[in-house]
Parts: C-alpha cells; structure tokens; sequence
C-alpha cells in the first residue's frame, strides 16, 4: 500500500445551472489524495495519528457503524503507518462481512461488536475505562475522528490556491467544517448541508467545537472564525437515507462531469448546491468551491443494500 499522498486538484464544474447562475463552480477533490486514506477523513486522522506516535501508542481503538468510513480509512492508515488498530462496530455482527469491514480486516484491523445500547456510551469515561481494561493501553479515537485533532487536521483543507466566496461542504459531525471555518479568510462563507434530518441541532456542536478549540492554545490560522451557514433542506430522509432522485443525479453529474460522488454526504451537498444555484441563492460573479470528502467505498455497500431491499 502506497505511502505517498498527492494534493487534491481542484477541478472546474463546466454546469449550465452554474452558467445561468452566473457563478464559477470548482470542485476540491479530496477524494483523489490516496487509494484508501483520503477524504476528510485523512485531515480528521493526521494529528490523532501524530499524537498516538508521539506519545508512544502501538494501539488505535475506533468506533464505527458497519458501513464506516471513518473505520475504513483507520483501518488502511494503521497499516500504512504501523499501528495495530481495533474497530468498536454498532450492533451485531452479520456475515459474510460488508464490503467496507472486509477491507478493514484485510488491513489487519480487529474488528468489535457492541450493542446499541452501550454503543450509545462510546463517550463516556465509563466505558473508555472498560476498553481500557479489555484491550490494555490503547490510543482512543472518537466516532468519525471528531475531536480537536480532527478539528486541527481540517484547518488545512483549504488553502489560498484561489479566492472563494463561498466553501460548500457536507455535514455529519461538524468537525470538518469546524475546521474549515477557522481557517477561511474574512469575507469568505462556509456552507454545510447536513446529512442528518432535523439537522439545525448541529449549531451548538459547532458553535462548541470552535470554542472549545480556539481556547486549547491548538495552532489557527486565524483568531476568529469565517461566517459560516447551515442549510438542511438536502437530507433525504436521513443519514445514509437516498431515494431514486438521489441516484438519478448522482449518476447524472458523474456522466457529465466525470466526478463520482458518494451517496451518503457528497450527493446530498452537491444536489443541495445546484438546487440552490436555480433558485438564485446565490450572487452572479460568486465563485463557490465545493468540498469533496471522499467515501467512495461506501456506494459498493449502499447499492447492495438497495438491491436487497428492490427484492423484498
């Protein structure tokens, strides 16, 4: 497994929805860094993984739904920077594995089933405490890597390759638009489109992430943070909720533009923003970028899934 991580091209969206919006459209493609550590994931695992090196860990304990991104990619990165790694997974556990727990025991990681009940304690020094006891001296790393260090990590997403007026990103923990809001200039605009419904609660998740991590004496690139929206009309239903009109556009905008996009945060954000380019949210001369965060590997899952249920 290759080592080497490129920096994400920024491609250009040639849309006649953006044409007739009279906005330029670019795409940051977080998705092409690495075959398997890539995405928000990589920014939201670089410091933890830092950290657990630095303090002298051998051991990375996670936690993660069936279909995880977040453990898929602790999984490839505790193999490229050799760590044992242990995956703590919500429910029970069905055979044969999905695609996405495959990968992560190919990459040796050990996999742990938890029930809904106590999974919902993952937070709570009760439980570290027991994890602790079960597996020796491990180096804990939350749910979808949403700590200060996946805050720090996401701070350095964007970079001053070009002015934007606009930074559209997908939203399921808040910690990646936490950080990217810290390190916008002043008069650029964070847009997140949450995943989950009734997602307006994520307001004071963000609002705490950025307190909390501009009083940690963590490295910012600034002392206040960009402005910054939520938008929630664009869930779908859910998190990991799509329906046909989901699926429709996303295989639409990957013919046209050659750009695969993944149904569970990326759809729903580039849906949300084309959406919102026809009802004239926003100004013409706008330039918009859009955050792609990767989790591919979750369609070969999501589409099985929906076979299945087209059976029943």
């Amino acid at each position: 497994m290759s080592l080497t991580f490129i920096a994400p091209p920024l491609q250009q969206i040639n849309s006649e929805i953006a044409r007739h919006a009279g906005v330029d459209l670019y795409v940051l493609r977080l998705d092409l860094m690495h075959p398997w550590v890539n995405g928000n994931k990589w920014f939201k695992l670089k410091y933890n993984l830092l950290e657990a090196k630095e303090k002298n860990f051998t051991t990375l304990l996670t936690f993660g739904g069936a279909y995880s991104n977040h453990i898929y990619a602790t999984a490839a990165a505790g193999s490229l920077f050799g760590f044992r790694t242990i995956g703590v997974i919500r429910g029970e556990e069905r055979l044969p594995l999905n695609p996405t727990l495959s990968f992560a025991v190919q990459q040796g990681i050990q996999l742990v089933y938890l029930n809904r009940e106590m999974y919902r304690q993952r937070n709570t020094p009760e439980l570290e405490e027991y994890l602790q006891q079960r597996f020796g001296e491990v180096f804990i790393i939350p749910e979808g890597g949403s700590n200060l260090n996946g805050v720090r990590g996401c701070t350095e997403i964007i970079t001053d390759m070009i002015a934007f007026d606009h930074i559209c990103v997908a939203c399921g923990t808040a910690t990646t638009l936490a950080g990217i809001v810290l390190s916008l200039h002043k008069g650029q605009r964070a847009i997140a489109f949450p995943v989950l419904k009734n997602g307006a609660f994520l307001a004071q998740e963000i609002e705490n992430l950025l307190t909390n991590y501009l009083t940690s004496g963590l490295p910012a690139p600034y002392n206040s943070p960009a402005s910054w929206e939520l938008v929630c009309d664009y869930h779908f239903g859910g998190y990991a909720k799509v329906n046909d009109e989901l699926l429709l556009f996303s295989q639409q905008f990957t013919q046209e533009h050659g750009v695969s996009i993944d149904y569970v945060y990326t759809a729903k954000m580039f849906y949300g923003v084309m959406d919102l380019l026809k009802q004239g949210f926003f100004c013409k001369g706008d330039r918009l970028l859009l955050v792609h965060t990767g989790g591919l590997q979750g369609n070969v899952g999501m589409e099985e899934r929906l076979q299945r249920v087209s059976k029943i």
